[in-house]
């Protein structure tokens, strides 16, 4: 009877080695979870013994890889098949093996490669993606660890799975609502540079064939018109260093908070990035809480995941105060950036034993007042950068005809 050789984790999270013999691999792998263990490689000992798994891919291949980089969708698809196939009974070996011939990814192929050959050597699953911070998240880790620990990890990586997949679903909504606004702004600038650069220059050779006063208006109009052909290079170059340096300040933690703190105070659009924030952060608690996380562990990851300097640094007060013996709601109350529908649902929550069912509605509330907040925000935009462009160019329309209005009432006399 062929033998397997098998590495798993008992359900303290130590590392088990051992042999099995079964007719075959299926069967072995059922035995090894008859014995309470969570499966980590499992490797014939007779080379020719391959499961059928093994050979349907041998005939298939593996998919022409699309592009080098690792996508947001990469990931979303890449979790959701390794939850699918662990849930099904697979082992996580086999399973990285069938997704990494399916992956459009060259740079995903190469990290869940050597995410094998990691676990080959004895690693757990947590332990290997940890290897590959720039690909794989803190969330990511910390979620996986969990599973692991909890012997549930395919229901751990579906829920991570939603996660992304609502993550990214919100995401193409806001892309969505702001690209007519971005190509209508684009357009309108393109218009007045169009006019500045053309046509200005036009009316200004007609104008030199007269010897008139002209009016400030039109004197404004052809100065600015002047400067910007005679040092377009010169403007190019000081936006680009201003754009460089102000990328170089904001990559600093002072510069993240300044710039955020900013952000925050704006008129009108500070309570959008502050809402925006929240929803990060609830998105991600709902998350980790319903995955059995620890409060406390799930707050550290949240600080060190919302990529918002000032959110972070409210976080980790709240984690302190929960390290104390706080309650979660009432240190949510530090400050003013949590609205008190926050803190009032989070204090439900941990009375009634439903924290992550709490976070989840908070969740869906603040995404549906963001996606309020810019469909309203389109339909007031459209018509009011038509107006404003309308303005500029009558303005520019006036300032190049009153010279015109001059020369003919003197023609006239």
């Amino acid at each position: 009877m062929p033998r397997f050789f098998y590495i798993a984790r008992d359900r303290k999270g130590n590392k088990v080695t051992g042999t099995e013999e079964s007719v075959n691999q299926d069967e072995a792998v059922n035995k090894i979870q008859a014995k309470d263990l969570i499966l980590v490689n499992i490797i014939p000992a007779q080379p020719e013994d391959k499961s059928p798994v093994q050979s349907d891919l041998l005939i298939k291949g593996r998919v022409a890889p699309k592009h080098s980089r690792v996508t947001s969708a990469d990931l979303t698809l890449f979790c959701r098949q390794l939850a699918t196939l662990l849930g099904a009974g697979v082992t996580i070996l086999r399973s990285l093996d069938v997704i990494s011939l399916q992956v459009t990814s060259k740079r995903l192929y190469q990290t869940i490669r050597e995410l094998e050959k990691h676990m080959e050597s004895g690693l757990s699953l947590h332990e290997a993606v940890a290897k590959y911070p720039e690909v794989f998240s803190e969330l990511w880790v910390n979620l996986v660890e969990s599973g692991e620990a909890s012997g549930n990890l395919a229901m751990v990586l579906s829920r991570l799975a939603s996660y992304l997949e609502r993550d990214a679903a919100f995401k193409k909504k806001i892309i969505s609502a702001l690209i007519y606004p971005l190509i209508l702004m684009f357009a309108g600038l393109g218009a007045l540079i169009f006019m500045t650069v053309k046509i200005i220059p036009t009316f200004a050779q007609i104008f030199s064939g007269f010897n008139i006063e002209l009016p400030l208006l039109t004197k404004i109009l052809l100065g600015v018109s002047v400067f910007i052909r005679k040092y377009w290079l010169v403007i190019i170059l000081l936006s680009g260093s201003g754009l460089w340096f102000f990328r170089k300040y904001t990559s600093t933690k002072e510069g993240k908070r300044a710039f955020q703190s900013f952000l925050f105070n704006l008129p009108v659009f500070g309570e959008f990035f502050r809402v925006l924030a929240i929803e990060r952060f609830t998105s991600e608690m709902s998350t980790l809480v319903e995955s059995g996380v620890p409060i406390l562990y799930s707050l550290e990851i949240s600080e060190r995941s919302v990529n918002n300097v000032v959110l972070g640094e409210i976080i980790r007060k709240v984690k302190e105060d929960v390290r104390d013996g706080k309650p979660l709601g009432q240190s949510l109350e530090r400050g003013v950036f949590f609205d008190p529908m926050v803190v009032q649902m989070v204090n439900i929550g941990e009375e009634i034993g439903e924290l992550s069912n709490m976070f989840k509605r908070l969740n869906a509330f603040y995404q549906e007042y963001l996606e309020t907040f810019l469909t309203r925000f389109t339909s007031i935009f459209e018509p009011a950068m038509l107006v404003f462009m309308g303005a500029v160019i009558g303005i520019m329309v006036i300032g190049l005809f009153l010279p015109i209005f001059e020369i003919s009432q003197i023609g006239g006399k």
